[in-house]
């Protein structure tokens, strides 16, 4: 059974890994091998991403309540639009995604994160105002980062880099994004609740990972758009490179923690 400082360790990373370009389910998978700590459980699983959407709504409220009193406006129709290759890419691709959360592809996908970060390097992007083919692109760039190790917000905000889309918007939009995306696992996992698949966990636990991920988030997203004001993300392509690197060499030949 999962304790109490477990709980709090995987909200840790869930929250901190979320918005920094580093792939939380990456971090996860490798923590879960490192120490042996078994699948958190969908209950505790659909809680952490509720703490992360918290402080989503917290530093964005803005913005949500926004769209939210005209929902058929363009930040709208271009959220909805980032995220249908996401839903796309599960549909055709489910049980390949379930068999990279083993862990199999872990490696090769924290090296594809440095490559993507190391692309998309110290570009200066201009345009404030992003268009549709912007928010597809940044949608696509986010259906790859379902695998493990792949940084769904290091991805994303590359992909706007890329475009020519101001470093600053592309973040805000990236972590916008995040919404329905995180919605969807919620939605996901409640039914896998619904049908008796979760797991049964002392109410401690629960709480204290679901707080731990909301303030970890909300700290990662504000120092990411501090961040991006002022430098590039290769600094985050070093790290996710020498990770990859390692968990490649762990996986192919010395299997210390990669049976």
């Amino acid at each position: 059974m999962m304790n109490a400082w477990q709980a709090m360790l995987l909200g840790l990373i869930q929250g901190l890994c979320e918005f920094l370009p580093v792939s939380s389910s990456g971090h996860l998978v490798l923590f879960q091998a490192l120490l042996g700590v078994d699948q958190p459980g969908i209950l505790l699983d659909t809680l952490l991403h509720v703490g992360t959407l918290i402080a989503i709504f917290v530093v964005f409220w803005r913005d949500i309540w926004a769209m939210i009193r005209h929902p058929l406006s363009k930040p709208v129709y271009l959220l909805v639009l980032a995220t249908i290759p996401a839903v796309v890419a599960t549909v055709l691709l489910g049980d390949f995604f379930e068999l990279a959360f083993t862990g199999k592809f872990l490696g090769l996908g924290f090296l594809a994160t440095s490559i993507i970060l190391f692309l998309s390097g110290k570009r200066q992007g201009c345009r404030r105002e992003m268009s549709y083919v912007d928010a597809l692109v940044m949608g696509c760039f986010q259906a790859f980062a379902i695998l493990p190790g792949v940084s769904r917000s290091g991805s994303t905000i590359s992909g706007g880099l890329l475009r020519g889309v101001n470093r600053e918007q592309a973040a805000k939009f990236s972590f916008l994004m995040s919404i329905p995306a995180i919605l969807g696992s919620v939605v996901l996992q409640v039914k896998d609740m619904l049908t008796g698949q979760a797991v049964a966990l002392p109410i401690l636990p629960v709480v204290l990972g679901t707080a731990v991920a909301a303030l970890s988030s909300l700290f990662a997203i504000k120092f990411m758009l501090y961040l991006i004001k002022r430098t590039d993300l290769r600094w985050f392509a070093v790290y996710t490179a020498a990770l990859g690197i390692w968990v490649c060499l762990d996986q192919w030949f010395f299997h210390l923690v990669f049976h």
